[in-house]
């Protein structure tokens, strides 16, 4: 596994823009797939999006982030990013990072999660 602290969250008006980062320890980051969830005040929590091990980015169908969020990696930084425009109320939520490790079938590494609040 590996530890992952996020950062990035705020408070930010509607139609704007923040950047949540992800910093992971060890030396395997690169042979992670990452990605991060959300989760709203009483909802469930829901995955936002991904990025393979080989940088193929994927996106939720059911969250409507695609065209507004971009998943990015650093491997020499051992970062994960999540670049969000055009912020809606509806994203406010907490933000989580995640790693899924080679021949993993769930995420098994979880950040302590960072509040993006947006006011409309």
């Amino acid at each position: 596994q590996v530890q992952l602290v996020e950062s990035g969250g705020g408070l930010v008006q509607a139609g704007g823009s923040l950047r949540l980062s992800c910093a992971a320890s060890g030396r395997t980051f690169s042979t992670y797939n990452m990605a991060w969830f959300r989760q709203a005040p009483g909802k469930e929590r829901e995955f936002v999006a991904k990025i393979t091990d080989r940088r193929m980015p994927y996106y939720s169908a059911s969250v409507s982030v695609k065209g507004r969020f971009t998943i990015s990696r650093d491997n020499a930084k051992n970062t994960v990013y999540l670049q969000m425009n055009s912020l809606k109320f509806e994203d406010t939520a907490v933000y989580y990072c995640a790693g899924q490790g080679p021949g993993s079938r769930e995420y098994d590494s979880w950040g302590q999660g960072t509040q993006v609040t947006v006011s409309s």
